[in-house]
C-alpha cells in the first residue's frame, strides 16, 4: 500500500462520527444504561427513558454497555451508524453491585458485613402499606411480626434476637436518604385504637417511593453508627430519577382485604349443650339474667359473630404518578401518592395517606461538585372504632340476639344484653403530617480527595382523639352528654442532623486505601400534651375541650435529645485478595449522666477473597469464595430522656390555690450505656459461573450493661432507680441465604432466593435475679421471652377438674411457687424462598414464609359461662371415671372449677405447635406489547397472605397478640401506564 494510501487510511479511522441506537432486553427498552467507548475515558453516555442513545466516535471503536443486573456487552461498531443493543439478564454479575453501608457504599465482592439487601423490584410486587411489610420473610436474621390488621397499625421487628430486657429499646435505627427517623411511638396507649401498639410513625414512609432497603446486621457493618446501631441499621433509599426524555408514569390499583384465619367456635347446638351441661354440674336452674338458656332468647338462632364483625371486606385503593428525566448533569423525579384503605368492621371507618416526593441530583460538567436533594411530606388521616371489636367475638354466645331492629335501630333485646355495635359510636380518629429532608454537597478537592456533608430535617405532628360518648349505652339508661368523655394527645418531633465527612481514595503499591472522618450534630425535641374532658354540654360539642365540664391535663411534657459524635473507617484492600475494614465511633448522649454521656465504639472486619489466589482463579466450577469475619462493639441509649435526673412531676392536686409537686425519680451520675458485643464468621460461594450462590454466616452478640429499674427498698420512698445491672443477654444464630439461576434463556428467566435463620436467645446472667421484681420474668440459660408456667398432669376422672403438679409440695397450686415451667416462644428457625420467574411479557413472583415456633391457644374464659368456647372443648368431663381432654363445665358458681381453669390458661398445656408456612406474596405481571412509540402498559395482580398452612388451630399463627384483629388478607388488581 502506498504511503497516500495509509494516511487516507488512517484519516479514514480517526474521522469521528454520530452513532444512535436503543439499548432493550429484548422487550422493553432499558434506560438508565450506561454506554461508553472502550480504553477510552470521559466520552460517556446513558440511555434515556425510551432505551435510547447517541454519540460521537470512531468507526472502529467499541462499544461498552453496562448495566445492575445484565451482562457487561462489547459491541464493535463497524462503521455503522445505527447500533441496537439487546442486553442479557445476568444475576451472576450481583456480587459485583455496590451496597449502601451508611456513610459509604462497597461492592457485594469487598463487604465485610453482614449487609441484607432488597430492591423496588421486590418492593414494588407487594400490597402493603407499612416499610416493614415488604421485608418480612425476604430477609436472614430480620424477624419481623405484624402486631393488628387494622390499618395504620404497626409491626414488631427484630434484627438478631433481642438485646435488651427493656423490650422497648430494641428496635433498629432507621435511615431516610441519610436522615435518622425515629422509630418512637407517636401515639398514647389512652387515645390510640391501633392496638396492642401505639401508633407508628413509620407509617408515613411509602413503601412505593422506595428504591432499595440495606439491613446492617454485625459490628462491622453497624459501629460506625456506634450507639444508635446496637440493635441493626434499616438503610432506605428513596427512588430517584434517570436522565433522558421526561416520562410519565401512572399507576393505579384496587383490591380488597379479609381476615386470613378465624377461630373454630361452637355452633347453637353445641354451644347449648355446653351451658345446660354446665348447670347440671352445678346443681342449679336456670336464673332469670341467663337468657342463652332460659327461653329470654331464640335457641334456634345461629350466629357466627366473627363473621357478623370481622367478615367484611376492606377496599383498598392506591393511585401514583411520577415525573422523571433530565440531563446528563442533572436528573429530577417528583411524585404523588395517595393510599385508601376501609376497614373489616361494620360502619364507615378507613384510613387515608397522601403524600409527594422529590428527588434532584446535580453534578458540575467537571464531576467535581455534586449536590443531592431528597425531599417527602405525607399526611395520613385514620378514622377507627375506639375499641377493637375482635375481643367482643370472644364472649358473644351464638344464640344471642339480631344486631338491629326491623326500623334499623340498634336491638338491645329488652335490656338482655350490650348490643357489641353500641361500641362503634366511640370513634379514633388521628390526623398526621410528616416531612423528611435531606440535601447532600459533594466536592472533589484533589484526585481523591473530597468533602461532602448531609443536611436532614424531620418535622412529625400529630392529633389523636378518642371519644366515649353517652351514646354507647343502652338508650334505656338515660345517660346524657355529661357522661361523655374525650381523650386527646398531641405529639409533636422535629429533628436535624449536620454530618460533614472527609473522604480519601488512594492506590498505595498493590493495594488500595480508603479513608472516611466525620461528625455528627443531631438535636431532636418532642413535645406531648394528653388531655381528657368529661361532662360536654352537648354530644355534638364532644371535640371541643372548651364544652367539658372537667378538663384533666394528663400530661404536659417537652423532651430534648442531644446527639455529638466523630466517627471514621479506613479500608485497605490488597489485591483484591485480602481486604480490611475498621470502624470507629466516639458518641456523646444527652440522655446519661455529665461523667458517662460519652463512650467509644468500634469494629473490625476483614475478608479473604480466596478464588482470587492463583490456585483457585481459573476454576471452572468455585467462581466465587470469600471468608470473611468481624468484631466489634455497639451501644445502646434507647432509655428515653432524663433518666438520669432528680424529676420532678405534678401532682394534680390544688392546695391554697397552688398545685404541688411530687419527686418522681433520682439522680443517678453513673447511668451509662448499654453495650453490645458482636462477632461474626461467614462464608460466601458462588459455583458455575455464580448461578449457584450461598452464604453461611455465624454470629454471637452480647449486651451488657443493662438499663433497667433496680429495685429499692420502700422506705426510700421509691419502687426503683434507673441504674445499669450487669446482666448479659446473648443472641447467637447460624444464617443461610441462597440464590439459584435455575434457567436463563433468551426468552425465560427462572431464579430462586432462599432464606433460612437458625436463631437462640438466652439471658447468660443477671446478680440477684431470685431477690428482684424480675424473679418471676427471667431464668438464667433461658430466653428472655418466657412464659412461667404451671406443669399440667391430667383431668383427674373422680373429680373432673384440672390437676397440676405441686412444685413445693405445699399441698396448695399458687403462684409463683409452682409457676417454675419455662416455655421459650421465640422461634426456633424462620425464612423465606421466593421464586422469580419471566418470560417474554411475562412476569411471575411469589414468596413462602416460613416458622417453626410455638405460640399460645386464644383464651376465652371459663368454659360453661354464658360466652362461646372452641369445637374442641366439647371433649369434656361429665361422669366419674371419663378420660377427657378438658375439665367439667361449671356456670362460674363452682370457684374449684373456676380456679383450676385460671390455673390451666397459665400452663403448659397452652402452648402448642404454632408452625406455619405462608404464601406471603404472589404477584403476576404482563407488559402489553403496544405500537406506540415510547410508551408501555402492564397490568398486574397481586395478593399478600394469600394462603396459610399450619396446625394451629386458634386463627392466624402469625399472630401473637389476644383479642385483636389479625392480619389481613389481600387482592389487588393494577395497571401502570408510562409514556
Amino acid at each position: 500500500m502506498s504511503a497516500k494510501n495509509h494516511f487516507q487510511a488512517g484519516n479514514l479511522l480517526s474521522q469521528q462520527h454520530k452513532v444512535q441506537g436503543t439499548v432493550t432486553d429484548g422487550t422493553n427498552p432499558l434506560p438508565g444504561v450506561t454506554i461508553a467507548i472502550k480504553n477510552k475515558k470521559n466520552n460517556a453516555v446513558i440511555s434515556d427513558y425510551s432505551g435510547q442513545f447517541s454519540l460521537t466516535c470512531s468507526p472502529n471503536d467499541t462499544l461498552l454497555v453496562s448495566y445492575i443486573g445484565f451482562k457487561t456487552a462489547l459491541v464493535p461498531i463497524k462503521g455503522r451508524s445505527v447500533v441496537n443493543i439487546v442486553l442479557s439478564y445476568d444475576t451472576t454479575t450481583l456480587k459485583e453491585v455496590r451496597v449502601n453501608a451508611g456513610y459509604y457504599s462497597v461492592k457485594e465482592s469487598e463487604r465485610t458485613g453482614s449487609i441484607a439487601k432488597i430492591t423496588s423490584k421486590d418492593i414494588e410486587t407487594q400490597p402493603v402499606s407499612n416499610v416493614l411489610a415488604v421485608m418480612q420473610g425476604r430477609m436472614a436474621g430480620v424477624n419481623i411480626t405484624q402486631t393488628t390488621g387494622v390499618a395504620g397499625g404497626g409491626f414488631d421487628i427484630k434484627i438478631r434476637g433481642q438485646n435488651s430486657l427493656r423490650s422497648g429499646a430494641n428496635t433498629p435505627l432507621y435511615i431516610i436518604d441519610g436522615v435518622p427517623y425515629s422509630s418512637s411511638p407517636i401515639g398514647s396507649g389512652q387515645t390510640s385504637s391501633i392496638f396492642p401498639t401505639s401508633t407508628s410513625p413509620l407509617n408515613s414512609i411509602n413503601p412505593d417511593n422506595i428504591e432499595s432497603i440495606e439491613v446492617l446486621k454485625d459490628a462491622d457493618a453497624t459501629s460506625i453508627y456506634g450507639s444508635r446501631g446496637a440493635n441493626g441499621v434499616v438503610l432506605i433509599s428513596t427512588k430517584k430519577g434517570k436522565s433522558g426524555k421526561t416520562r410519565f408514569t401512572i399507576t393505579s390499583s384496587t383490591g380488597a382485604g379479609t381476615v386470613t384465619r378465624f377461630l373454630k367456635l361452637m355452633n347453637t347446638e353445641q354451644y347449648l349443650a355446653m351451658r345446660k351441661q354446665a348447670f347440671v354440674n352445678d346443681g342449679k336452674q336456670y336464673g332469670s339474667t341467663d337468657y342463652d338458656v332460659n327461653g329470654a332468647w331464640d335457641q334456634n338462632r345461629y350466629t357466627d359473630w366473627q363473621q357478623e364483625l370481622l367478615g367484611g371486606t376492606s377496599k383498598i385503593n392506591d393511585n401514583q404518578v411520577t415525573v422523571s428525566g433530565g440531563s446528563k448533569n442533572t436528573q429530577f423525579l417528583l411524585s404523588g401518592t395517595y393510599h385508601s384503605e376501609s376497614t373489616v368492621f361494620p360502619g364507615h371507618f378507613g384510613y387515608n395517606r397522601g403524600g409527594v416526593q422529590v428527588n434532584i441530583n446535580h453534578t458540575s460538567e467537571d464531576n467535581r461538585f455534586q449536590m443531592t436533594f431528597s425531599g417527602g411530606y405525607t399526611s395520613q388521616k385514620n378514622n377507627q372504632p375506639a375499641s377493637d371489636l375482635t375481643n367482643a367475638t370472644r364472649f358473644l354466645a351464638p344464640n344471642a340476639p339480631a344486631l338491629y331492629n326491623s326500623d334499623g335501630s340498634l336491638n338491645w333485646e329488652n335490656q338482655t344484653w350490650e348490643n357489641p355495635l353500641r361500641n362503634l359510636n366511640a370513634k379514633y380518629e388521628s390526623k398526621t403530617k410528616d416531612f423528611i429532608a435531606n440535601a447532600m454537597l459533594s466536592y472533589e478537592i484533589l484526585e481523591g480527595l473530597s468533602i461532602k456533608s448531609n443536611f436532614g430535617f424531620t418535622d412529625l405532628a400529630t392529633l389523636e382523639t378518642r371519644t366515649a360518648p353517652s351514646t354507647i349505652f343502652n338508650p334505656a339508661y338515660n345517660f346524657t352528654s355529661q357522661r361523655s368523655v374525650l381523650y386527646q394527645n398531641q405529639t409533636s418531633r422535629t429533628s436535624w442532623i449536620i454530618e460533614p465527612q472527609l473522604t480519601w481514595e488512594k492506590e498505595l503499591g498493590k493495594g488500595k486505601i480508603n479513608l472516611l472522618a466525620g461528625t455528627t450534630f443531631q438535636n431532636q425535641t418532642t413535645a406531648a400534651l394528653y388531655q381528657s374532658g368529661s361532662g360536654f354540654s352537648s354530644n355534638s360539642l364532644i371535640y371541643n375541650l372548651a364544652a367539658a365540664k372537667v378538663i384533666t391535663i394528663q400530661l404536659d411534657d417537652e423532651t430534648q435529645y442531644k446527639y455529638q459524635a466523630i466517627f471514621g473507617r479506613l479500608n485497605y484492600n490488597w489485591q483484591d485478595r485480602y481486604i480490611l475494614n475498621l470502624t470507629a465511633r466516639r458518641d456523646g448522649s444527652s440522655r446519661f449522666g455529665p461523667s458517662r454521656q460519652f463512650a467509644n465504639f468500634g469494629a473490625a472486619g476483614f475478608a479473604w477473597l480466596f478464588t482470587n489466589e492463583n490456585f483457585l482463579k481459573n476454576s471452572s466450577r468455585l467462581s466465587f469464595g470469600k471468608l470473611r469475619g468481624s468484631y466489634g462493639t455497639t451501644g445502646n441509649d434507647q432509655i428515653g430522656d432524663y433518666q438520669f435526673f432528680d424529676t420532678y412531676s405534678t401532682t394534680g392536686v390544688n392546695y391554697d390555690g397552688v398545685t404541688g409537686i411530687s419527686p418522681s425519680r433520682l439522680y443517678n451520675a453513673d447511668f451509662g450505656w448499654e453495650i453490645n458485643k458482636k462477632l461474626e464468621f461467614a462464608l460466601e460461594t458462588g459455583f458455575l459461573r455464580d448461578r449457584i450462590f450461598t452464604t453461611a454466616a455465624w454470629y454471637q452478640n452480647r449486651s451488657s450493661n443493662q438499663l433497667v429499674g433496680i429495685p429499692l427498698p420502700g422506705t426510700t420512698g421509691f419502687s426503683s432507680i434507673q441504674a445499669n445491672l450487669n446482666a448479659v443477654v446473648e443472641n447467637r444464630g447460624l444464617e443461610f441465604t441462597l440464590r439459584t439461576v435455575n434457567l436463563q434463556k433468551a426468552n425465560f428467566q427462572w431464579t430462586t432466593n432462599f432464606n433460612l435463620t437458625f436463631a437462640k436467645n438466652k439471658l447468660l446472667s443477671f446478680p440477684g435475679l431470685e431477690g428482684s421484681t424480675y424473679s418471676q420474668q427471667y431464668r438464667i440459660g433461658e430466653p428472655l421471652n418466657i412464659l412461667l408456667l404451671y406443669k399440667f398432669k391430667e383431668v383427674n376422672p373422680q373429680t373432673g377438674i384440672y390437676d397440676f403438679e405441686d412444685v413445693n409440695s405445699d399441698g396448695v397450686i399458687s403462684s409463683p411457687y409452682d409457676r417454675q415451667h419455662t416455655a421459650n416462644l421465640n422461634p426456633k428457625y424462620f425464612g423465606g424462598i421466593q421464586n422469580q420467574l419471566t418470560y417474554k411479557g411475562w412476569n411471575l413472583d411469589f414468596l413462602f414464609q416460613f416458622t417453626k415456633q410455638r405460640n399460645r391457644i386464644y383464651p376465652m374464659g371459663t368454659p360453661g359461662m354464658m360466652s362461646n368456647q372452641q369445637t374442641r372443648i366439647t371433649d369434656s368431663w361429665q361422669t366419674t371415671g371419663d378420660q377427657t381432654a378438658y375439665q367439667m363445665y361449671t356456670t362460674g358458681t363452682d370457684r374449684n372449677v373456676v380456679n383450676a381453669n385460671n390455673n390451666y390458661l397459665l400452663s403448659n398445656t397452652i402452648i402448642t405447635d404454632a408452625s406455619f408456612i405462608r404464601l406471603k406474596n404472589i404477584a403476576l405481571s404482563y407488559t402489553v406489547p403496544l405500537s406506540l412509540k415510547d410508551t408501555s402498559c402492564k397490568v398486574m395482580l397481586q395478593a399478600q397472605n394469600l394462603l396459610t398452612f399450619t396446625k394451629y388451630q386458634d386463627g392466624d399463627p402469625e399472630f401473637s397478640t389476644i383479642g385483636y384483629l389479625p392480619p389481613l388478607k389481600v387482592v389487588t388488581a393494577g395497571v401502570q401506564l408510562t409514556f
